[in-house]
């Protein structure tokens, strides 16, 4: 089984958020490979299905960003799970908008969801790391990061997301460097 994790912040507010693509991809993920409706539990949302042949529980932690970590234990814990089974999706500054990088283990770079579940579980889990760009500022971060995407995005966004849906079966079959390659060649601009 494998523990797939969104990262955000709960609430209407916070829905098209930059901080909050994590969000969207495994909603995405849900939807297009046909999971179950959402639940409350382990201090977030989850939902069921199966990508790749393989049974996926999709969660999203609804403790907030900082704290996504409880969130996190307490499913890991539940189905007596290892980190090398948790997929976390999650806002990258450090990456132009649109790219994407797949690694497992590695530091939390300053992301709190990240800090928090490093803290809980430690370092050995997978880690699909979205590019949503830096404002430019370290003192502009927490407003870029908690603020909406722009409608120019969705240029980008939108193609990513489908990709990161689309290639899934190829991570949760063991196979990231397949999946983020195929995600890279079909979110790349037509040449």
């Amino acid at each position: 089984m494998l523990l797939l994790v969104g990262l955000g912040n709960p609430g209407a507010e916070y829905a098209r958020n930059r901080h909050n693509i994590g969000f969207m991809a495994v909603e995405e993920i849900a939807r297009r490979h046909g999971f179950s409706p959402w639940r409350k539990r382990f201090q977030g949302q989850t939902a069921e299905g199966t990508v790749g042949g393989d049974k996926v529980l999709a969660l999203e932690p609804l403790t907030y960003m900082n704290v996504s970590g409880q969130s996190v234990v307490a499913a890991l814990q539940f189905f007596k799970l290892k980190p090398e089974n948790i997929v976390v999706i999650h806002d990258e500054l450090d990456l132009p908008p649109g790219k994407i990088r797949v690694k497992k283990g590695g530091g939390h770079g300053g992301h709190n969801g990240l800090r928090s579940i490093d803290s809980h579980i430690g370092k050995e889990y997978w880690r699909i790391r979205l590019g949503i760009g830096h404002p430019g500022d370290k003192n502009q971060v927490s407003g870029y990061v908690l603020h909406d995407f722009a409608k120019a995005d969705q240029s980008w966004l939108d193609p990513l997301i489908d990709a990161v849906a689309d290639a899934f079966p190829l991570m949760a079959q063991g196979q990231p460097e397949n999946f983020m390659n195929k995600v890279t060649l079909a979110t790349q601009p037509a040449k």
